[in-house]
């Protein structure tokens, strides 16, 4: 099982509009190439059902989420309720900084193939960090990368 933290800097814009614009999944599709379709169900005020379809490298990944929303916060937090991978979930988190905000964009994800995880899961988190940074540039505009980790985490899904 892989994580991933990724920090990204988005210049002269405030993080309640940064939060507003990443909390409307439904307009992803037309903000960035690297999301075919989303579609939001059972929506109220901390709680959303999304069914997603990404680019993934020659292919396309689908799951669906539950997502909660803190307002207040900032902060967006999703599980996979199901999918084509067993495990993905983590959470968007904007905070106000000098000369704008920042994104920070944790997850989990495990294939479910231990025996080839040290082969496809560094594959796949090169895939979710660049179609993390597309859809966060096609929607807020410019980012700067700031930082990256991932890690590796014991045990598996499968």
């Amino acid at each position: 099982m892989r994580t991933v933290l990724l920090r990204m800097h988005v210049p002269a814009r405030p993080a309640a509009d940064v939060y507003r614009t990443l909390t409307d999944f439904a307009r992803y599709p037309e903000l960035s190439p690297a999301v075919r379709s989303v579609t939001v169900t059972e929506v109220d005020d901390v709680t959303s059902v999304s069914s997603w379809e990404v680019t993934f490298r020659a292919g396309i990944l689908r799951w669906t989420e539950q997502d909660r929303f803190d307002r207040a916060a900032h902060t967006i937090t999703f599980a996979q309720t199901e999918g084509d991978i067993p495990v993905f979930d983590g959470s968007w988190r904007c905070a106000d900084v000098t000369g704008g905000s920042d994104v920070v964009f944790t997850a989990r994800l495990d294939l479910g193939i231990p025996s080839l995880a040290d082969a496809l899961e560094p594959i796949a988190v090169r895939a979710l960090v660049d179609n993390t940074v597309s859809i966060v540039t096609g929607l807020v505009g410019a980012v700067d990368v700031v930082d990256t980790e991932v890690g590796v985490l014991s045990g598996s899904a499968a």
